[in-house]
This record gives structure tokens, sequence and C-alpha cells, in this order.
């Protein structure tokens, strides 16, 4: 009889036609699953179930806002709070971080987390996602446990890659990591703790940050890729720009952020128009007419040109009362954070599995409807029709990502081409 400690065996047939037993390692099968293309790298079951839950997501809100799927309301969070943090946690922060463990192994040429860390890591964060529907507040306080080790385990990952090869450009993502796990984790909190309120100052918070990200990452690789990838492209460097937009964005943040706590006896207008203002210029020296042929290229200039109206616009609804705060605030989720994850998704899920980088024709059609979905989002509400942009805004999301579901999932599920 076989005891518990000793291996498995099995019969094979040996190459003199003998029949030989040998053991079978333990965790074998879950090893041999752990190596699948799947989990080479965070970007291909991150950029996958992101753009999946997203797109669930929205059909869950838009549903709950017509009076449908009533069954949010009495689920863990808030329903506008649910829908923030899927989208903005669930969906940004997810496709966010796995470009940043992507490109970290590029920037450092050190191994990022694959296999069964990756899978574990995985995991965690579909927990996640089913235990903030609970009602149990013991489970919502697994879920905030589980989304911080989601945080704390990515960040280190890519603070250890970028510290032990002295990348010292990439230092500043950790801090803004940091940053942004506090806004995520405090904003589940003081949702949980019956302080909406709070929990969407965070969230603005957070997307403002996240504004300040997508300036960092956009003003590397949009001018790189548009010198490479566009004919006669005329890109200039903007050293000055580069250093005074985070600057000025940053002290938005902070203005905005201490403004709920403290009264001040000014607002963050002046310096959220001041930062859209330096995108506007550092895009004019871009050359985005020359990208107008190449998709992959016109969906970022696009989405970084909704960052720099997005801010201009959310300067501006302080002072005009026809343009709410959270109707601007979409010009940054929907046409930025959207627009520029689903240009950078198809480029580098094409390029990081030695594809060509030449999109199916529907996936430009993607780049359009997300971005005809953030100003239908934004310019409705001004003509008194707020459900029309609820539903247009949501419909084109959905349509966009299911196509690149639809053309991506078998190229991220498979081996990298040679």
């Amino acid at each position: 009889m076989q005891t518990i400690n000793e291996p498995k065996t099995k019969q094979v047939l040996s190459s003199s036609g003998e029949v030989e037993m040998i053991a079978i390692e333990p965790g074998s099968k879950l090893t041999k699953l752990a190596s699948q293309p799947l989990w080479d790298l965070a970007f291909r079951p991150w950029f996958l179930a992101a753009a999946l839950s997203s797109v669930v997501s929205i059909t869950v809100w838009i549903l709950f806002l017509h009076g449908q799927f009533l069954g949010l309301a009495t689920a863990g969070l808030s329903p506008v709070i649910w829908h923030i943090h899927e989208m903005l946690f669930g969906f940004g922060a997810t496709i966010a971080v796995a470009f940043l463990l992507t490109a970290a192994q590029t920037w450092t040429n050190r191994r990022s987390i694959n296999g069964l860390p990756l899978m574990m890591l995985t995991l965690i964060w579909l927990a996640v996602r089913v235990l903030i529907w609970s009602a149990d507040p013991n489970l919502l306080m697994l879920a905030v446990a589980l989304q911080a080790t989601w945080w704390l385990v990515s960040i280190a990952y890519i603070a250890s890659m970028v510290i032990k090869s002295s990348s010292n450009r990439n230092y500043q993502f950790i801090p803004l990591l940091l940053a942004m796990m506090a806004l995520n984790i405090g904003f589940l909190l003081a949702d949980i703790n019956g302080h909406t309120e709070l929990a969407l100052h965070l969230s603005r918070s957070a997307i403002l940050l996240f504004g300040l990200l997508v300036g960092i990452i956009g003003g590397r690789v949009i001018p790189f890729f548009t010198g490479r990838g566009a004919d006669n492209a005329n890109v200039k460097t903007t050293p000055l720009l580069d250093k005074l937009i985070p600057i000025a964005t940053l002290l938005g943040v902070t203005v905005f952020f201490t403004g709920y706590f403290i009264q001040l006896p000014f607002t963050p207008a002046p310096l959220l128009i001041l930062a859209g203002v330096l995108h506007l210029l550092r895009l004019l020296n871009w050359n985005s007419i020359a990208t107008l042929k190449v998709p992959l290229l016109w969906s970022l200039h696009g989405s970084y040109l909704a960052l720099a109206l997005g801010l201009i616009a959310l300067g501006l609804s302080y002072h005009i009362e026809l343009l709410r705060f959270a109707d601007a605030l979409h010009l940054i989720t929907v046409g930025t954070i959207g627009a520029m994850i689903l240009a950078m998704i198809a480029r580098v899920s094409l390029g990081h599995t030695g594809r060509a980088l030449k999109p199916h024709f529907s996936i430009n059609i993607a780049f359009m409807l997300i971005l005809l979905g953030a100003l239908a989002r934004v310019i409705l509400p001004l003509v008194q029709q707020p459900i029309l942009a609820w539903d247009i805004s949501a419909l084109c999301w959905i349509v966009a990502f299911s196509l690149f579901l639809w053309h991506y999932s078998s190229i991220l599920l498979s081996a990298r081409q040679q």
C-alpha cells in the first residue's frame, strides 16, 4: 500500500519497450498550469480580466440607472462607490499596474512577476471583485485587506526591480502608486463606514492623481512612438514642460485634496487650468497631424488631448454653473483613462507577443467609440440630456472593449511569436 509521503507513480513505456515506473512530482499540474503563456507576464491576465470586468461593470451600472439590477443597491458598497471603484481601480489601476510590471522588465532587464505568484495575485484580484458585493462587514473588510495585498505585492515587485537595477528615472512610480493605494483603501473604508461623500472626494483625488501618472507615462511613450511610427513626424522635445507639468498637476491635486478638510482661501481651479494648458502646449510639439493615418498613434494623441481639455474643464467648472465637476471629470475617466488604456493595451498586447503593430480594423472603430463616448458624456448634460449621455457613453464603452476582447483574447492566451 502506498503511504502518504511516498510520491505517486505511473507506468510508462521506455524506449527499449519495457514498462517502467516513474514518479509524478507533487503539484506538477499546478506547475504546468502556471507555465502557460497566460501567466508569462502581468499584462496577459490583467488586460483580459480588467477589460472584461469593465464591460460587465458598465453593463450592470447602466442597467441600474434604468431601474434594473436593483441588487446593486443592497450590495456592500454604495452603488456609485461600487461603480467608481470597479472602473477606477478594478479597471484603470489594474491595467496601469500591469503595464508598469511589464515595462519594468524592459527598463531593468530583470524578470517581472510571472507563473504561480502571478496566478495567486490574480486570484486575489478576482476575490476582491466578488467580495465587495457582500453586505457582510467581515467580508467587506476581507475585500479591503485583499485589495491592499494586491497593491503591496505589485508595488513591491516594481520597487524591487527598479531599485536593484538603480533605475533612478523610474523611482517616481513607487510613491505615486503608494499614494494611489492609500486613496483606494481610504476610499473603501470611508464608504463602508458610511462616509460616502468622503469616499467620493478620495476617488476624485485618485482620478487627478491618475492624470499625473498618464502625464508621466504619456510624456515618455507618445513622442517616442510618434517619432518611430509616423511618417515625416517632426517631434520636438519639451524638457521645460516635462518638468512643469508634474509640478502644476501635483499642486492642483494637493489643493483639491486638502480643500475638503481645510477651508482654503482659493480653489484648485487655476492650477487645474494651468496644468491643462501646459499639456496642450506639450501636445503641440508632438506633430499630431502626422499620426492621422496610424490608429495606434492618433488614439494616443486623442486621449492625451482629452486629459488637457479635461483638466481645463474641471477648472472652469468652478466658475461655470452649467458645467458640473462630475461631468467634466468624465472627460478624463473615459476620454483619457479609457482611451489611452485601450490604445496602450492594443499596442502592448501586439508588441509583447511578437506580433506586428497592426490592429484589426475594428479596433480603430473601438478607439473612435471611446472618444465619442467621452464627448457625449460631457457635452450632452450641457443641453439637459444627462440620461442620453449615460446611455451613449456606456454603449460606446461596452462595444469598444468587447471588440478588444474579441480580437485580443486569443493573442493574450497564445505563446509569443518568434
